[in-house]
């Protein structure tokens, strides 16, 4: 009897330990069912209006469709890389992207110089009324972009207070926003100004998380404050710089209101951007090499985005 007790003991463990294993198996499933309950509303607006779109403009980039066959689209046909091809052999989206690229080089070392110089002050130099400083520096960021253009072009007319201020000290200002050789200039000062903001704030955050240890340790080792700025700012600040470079190479390579507002891409396209260039041919109708712009700065995003990383990534 002792014997067969012990011999049968396991067996009815076995359907006990079964039991336990599927209540966790099926609660399992049933979080899972209600965690995707819970997702199913963004998943379902993300699907419609962030995925969907991406796909359909995917596949029109490699089609030849117009805005004739927008109601036909079962007589479009893959033309696969021609899009691509009718976009490198127009004058027109090379100087976009010519523009697009001078507008980047010079408008974000611009801006991250000055909003680290602005956030070095507003860190250390300026005492009083920092709060409000840090407001009016970032005020311009929230400011809807057509008030601004109205201010600007306004500074910008040939007897306006740009040209007034330079006729004070002997210079004749030129006419902005409709000489070729200053229009390109001309809103890439109106962007670092507008968008210097949220690169201030980040470089601000920054900042206060440097230890102030590393600063008096470099001062007793007799360093001077640019080289201890240099030398232990700097370095520490290399996440900040990673973020600030990245999200201005997005924004200044898709740049499209300041051309849109101000200048209407010219004169003669000295500041037709690669986006505003897409905008046009979705408004010519040729929707196939709008698309296939779209994604020439797509891949301009991620190509110089992987370069930032390289660059600026925290060292081991």
């Amino acid at each position: 009897m002792t014997s067969a007790s012990v011999e049968t003991a396991p067996h009815r463990g076995a359907p006990r330990r079964r039991t336990a294993a599927s209540q966790i198996a099926s609660q399992r499933r049933r979080h899972t069912l209600i965690a995707w309950a819970f997702c199913s509303p963004f998943v379902v607006l993300f699907a419609a209006f962030g995925l969907w779109p991406v796909l359909s403009s995917l596949s029109m980039s490699v089609s030849d469709i117009t805005s004739r066959d927008v109601r036909t689209p079962f007589s479009v046909n893959f033309v696969g890389f021609d899009n691509y091809a009718t976009l490198f052999a127009d004058p027109t989206f090379v100087r976009a992207g010519l523009n697009t690229l001078y507008f980047v080089v010079v408008g974000i070392p611009s801006t991250m110089v000055i909003a680290l110089a602005v956030a070095v002050a507003l860190n250390s130099g300026i005492q009083r009324a920092k709060g409000f400083f840090r407001v009016a520096y970032f005020a311009p960021v929230v400011t809807s972009i057509v008030a601004v253009a109205v201010v600007w072009r306004y500074l910008y007319k040939p007897d306006g207070v740009v040209n007034s201020a330079l006729s004070a000290v002997g210079i004749s200002g030129p006419d902005w926003l409709n000489d070729p050789d200053w229009s390109m200039p001309a809103l890439i000062i109106m962007a670092v100004w507008r968008n210097f903001g949220i690169p201030m704030v980040i470089f601000l955050a920054g900042l206060q998380s440097v230890p102030a240890e590393l600063h008096e340790a470099a001062r007793i080792d007799g360093a001077s404050k640019w080289r201890a700025f240099r030398s232990v700012t700097l370095p520490l600040l290399r996440p900040a710089t990673l973020v600030v470079a990245v999200l201005l190479s997005i924004s200044y390579l898709q740049f499209f209101e300041e051309p849109f507002v101000m200048t209407s891409g010219g004169p003669l396209d000295s500041t037709t951007s690669i986006s505003y260039y897409a905008y046009q041919q979705f408004g010519f109708g040729n929707y196939g090499v709008a698309s296939a712009a779209s994604y020439v700065l797509v891949a301009a995003i991620a190509l110089l985005s992987v370069v930032q990383f390289r660059i600026f990534r925290a060292k081991a």
